[in-house]
């Protein structure tokens, strides 16, 4: 399977899913976006649901590869490359919000066909915060795991906030202070 062409129906859904939504699309619909034939569209997915559930799991893990790459960055201090796992997750969200309001089901843990990529996501964001948080330390009171779902519950927090992206700095600033348990220099008020 040729993952051009794949990608190129995967575009083609992402198209018809920000016009008509997961349940108005057709397989017509795509392979007309595409420009081919609806047979042409069935030899890179089985069918709608196939095409919507490749597109999730491709939007969720480009954000996956950002998570990670800010939670692996080793010359980046412990609240940077959490607030990079953070901001991995709320940028998903506020960019699929942005398309169009039937995109919002892309990123559904209640939807039956996105559900489980959902919550997949969620936990492979919380195993590498709780990394992070093992690897740094806690503050006196808190275990790693709850200092990873503390984190993960502002992001989710801050997914209807007014200005979220302005917000995650200084709201997992605070919220880093207290679970790291310490001031984190090179920041005006002391937090970096």
């Amino acid at each position: 399977m040729g993952t051009d062409r794949l990608d190129e129906v995967l575009d083609a859904a992402y198209d018809c899913l920000t016009r008509y939504g997961v349940r108005r699309t057709t397989m017509d619909d795509i392979a007309t976006t595409m420009g081919v034939s609806r047979s042409a569209v069935y030899q890179y997915v089985r069918n709608k649901d196939d095409a919507f559930r490749r597109l999730a799991a491709r939007l969720h893990d480009r954000a996956l590869v950002r998570a990670r790459r800010s939670a692996a960055d080793e010359d980046a201090p412990y609240a940077e490359r959490v607030r990079g796992v953070l901001a991995a997750k709320l940028d998903l969200v506020l960019e699929l919000d942005a398309a169009s309001p039937h995109t919002a089901e892309l990123i559904d843990t209640e939807a039956r066909l996105f559900g489980t990529i959902c919550g997949a996501f969620t936990r492979d964001l919380r195993r590498l915060l709780v990394d992070l948080f093992t690897e740094a330390g806690t503050a006196a009171g808190f275990e790693p795991s709850e200092a990873a779902d503390i984190a993960i519950a502002l992001a989710v927090g801050l997914e209807s906030a007014p200005e979220p992206r302005r917000l995650l700095g200084p709201a997992s600033d605070a919220l880093l202070a207290g679970l790291l348990g310490a001031e984190l220099p090179g920041r005006p008020a002391g937090l970096r």
